[in-house]
């Protein structure tokens, strides 16, 4: 009796763990998928200086208004989103951007720190030039934007009033979506150009804004474990 009741286990056993190992297996391939889909944007950040270093910036140069002895970066790299994009390589140091620059009644002082980032960032074709600094003096009111326009023209922003390029860098190209290989993505129908560096869990191969798998993919591995705990379940009432 005993060896037949485990022979009638056996089956039930040999279909939970094909189950488990079903249910495994999507897991992982689900989540290599959106890995090895995963994209960046290459563009230029906006960044500001402080004491203690390199700060992402919140809002865009047209809309910030620095202080007098303030430092301004800009640097040009391929990356996801703002938690790993590249700072500016340089300190933000005012006192040596602006040392040759005295103050000036009705006006400011802005240093500014410019990045064109290496040639692994670059678009095909075109060379980084290097990195520079310089100390820009504007109106009380100037805005970042313009305090980098006053030392760094031409600049090129895209309808979105997205910034494309500083001194001309790069020639073309403006927030181009870039697969995990460094290439550019053209399957869009823009070309692979996007609006903002911001990358939706649509747009980066099913990872969110924070480099996490997205809703997506979450949804798609909770159906697969549903699935296998349907199978698991199944073989414990027939063994019953």
């Amino acid at each position: 009796m005993a060896a037949r009741s485990e022979a009638t286990r056996q089956p039930h056993r040999r279909v939970a763990r094909a189950a488990a190992l079903l249910v495994a297996g999507a897991v992982l391939a689900v989540l290599g998928a959106g890995t090895a889909q995963a994209a960046g944007y290459r563009y230029w950040s906006f960044w500001e200086g402080t004491a203690s270093g390199w700060s992402y910036a919140t809002q865009g140069p047209s809309l910030v208004r620095p202080e007098d002895g303030s430092v301004q970066g800009f640097r040009f790299s391929v990356s996801a989103d703002s938690q790993d994009a590249s700072e500016p390589r340089r300190a933000p140091d005012f006192a040596e951007v602006c040392a040759d620059t005295p103050a000036k009644d009705g006006s400011k002082r802005v240093a500014v720190v410019i990045d064109p980032g290496t040639a692994a960032d670059a678009p095909d074709g075109e060379t980084p030039p290097p990195p520079r600094t310089a100390c820009a003096r504007v109106a009380k009111d100037a805005s970042s934007a313009e305090a980098l326009a006053a030392v760094a023209k031409p600049l090129r922003y895209d309808a979105s009033a997205m910034l494309c390029a500083i001194s001309g860098y790069p020639a073309t190209g403006c927030g181009e979506q870039v697969s995990g290989n460094g290439d550019s993505d053209s399957g869009t129908d823009d070309g692979g150009k996007t609006p903002t560096p911001a990358a939706s869990a649509a747009s980066t191969g099913g990872h969110g804004d924070d480099g996490g798998p997205s809703a997506g993919v979450l949804v798609g591995i909770g159906a697969v474990l549903l699935l296998g705990i349907a199978a698991v379940a199944q073989a414990r009432r027939r063994r019953g």
